[in-house]
């Protein structure tokens, strides 16, 4: 179980980074796959709208949600391993 939570996360944290470097490429985020994308990193990506995480033209907020999440999984499996 836990092996899947890690997987899981690992496989989101890699998805965010990709639409991240979708920014880099004219029409990426009109893409089909940039349109995916969208559908699944956008409702996570925000709920970290209200932080701004904007400095200058340097946009922080997906690596806060990253870091966040890897946090978040990291606590949710030390508190599954400690009820075992």
């Amino acid at each position: 179980m836990l092996n899947l939570l890690n997987d899981a996360v690992y496989l989101y944290t890699i998805l965010l980074v990709i639409y991240a470097l979708l920014s880099w490429f004219p029409g990426g985020y009109q893409s089909a796959f940039g349109k995916f994308l969208s559908r699944i990193c956008e409702p996570y990506l925000s709920l970290f709208d209200r932080l701004n995480l904007r400095f200058g033209p340097i946009d922080l907020t997906i690596m806060v949600a990253v870091i966040i999440l890897n946090l978040a999984s990291q606590g949710l499996t030390m508190i599954i391993v400690s009820l075992l």
